[in-house]
């Protein structure tokens, strides 16, 4: 078959085992039967526009996502060149570094943290989780009421279906890498543009440490 037959199958492979499905759930929920779905996978069958239609309806995925080009097996990625979002007269600045992918579910930043930095988060949906590593300076959390300082190389895993928020009250810069993870049923729904715009960096607000950060906590930097 083309060139583009096999690229529509391998999306379709990729799309489908992102979201956790057989291939007997993919033609219950598209309306292809199994076999056909199966073929396409393969590159052995190139599918009509209206099958096409069917599969991106049905896994609620861009019809233009099965067509694009293949992607390259690596990206490289110059946060040098990037243009970060700031806040608070730049005290607060973000940098995409992946953007939030519906396949992988995640999205990366870069957030530089200037110190008095404050940042409160309402919580996300239902199991939503972050993964923090710390490159350089402190940072002091409080999720759900409960405070952590992370020094240096340390890096958290929690949810973020809970109020939290991240602090710098030391005297020097913090940077870290902020990798946000979100659910399966979050991923292809028709409330996806509504949902990554609500957990964006566009809530991002630094202002003064609210009461409820223990400032008795010592800085180690």
């Amino acid at each position: 078959m083309s060139e583009r037959a096999d690229r529509i199958g391998d999306r379709l492979r990729e799309i489908r085992t992102g979201l956790n499905l057989s291939l007997d759930d993919a033609s219950k929920i598209t309306g292809v039967s199994k076999p056909m779905l199966g073929q396409i996978e393969r590159g052995q069958s190139a599918p009509t526009i209206t099958t096409l239609w069917k599969i991106a309806t049905g896994l609620k995925t861009p019809l233009s996502s099965f067509l694009q080009e293949r992607q390259a097996e690596y990206t490289i990625i110059d946060i040098g060149k990037k243009d970060p979002i700031t806040e608070d007269e730049g005290r607060m600045r973000t940098y995409p570094v992946f953007p939030f992918d519906p396949i992988r579910g995640m999205e990366v930043f870069l957030i530089e943290f200037d110190p008095g930095c404050h940042h409160a988060s309402e919580k996300h949906s239902d199991g939503v989780e972050e993964v923090l590593l710390v490159l350089s300076g402190e940072l002091h959390l409080v999720i759900n009421g409960n405070e952590v300082v992370l020094q240096k190389d340390r890096a958290i895993r929690f949810r973020a279906d809970v109020p939290h928020a991240y602090n710098n009250p030391c005297s020097g810069k913090c940077a870290a890498y902020n990798i946000i993870y979100y659910p399966n049923r979050e991923r292809s729904g028709p409330g996806l543009h509504r949902f990554v715009k609500s957990c964006s960096i566009s809530i991002i607000r630094c202002r003064k440490p609210r009461q409820h950060v223990r400032r008795n906590v010592p800085c180690m930097n």
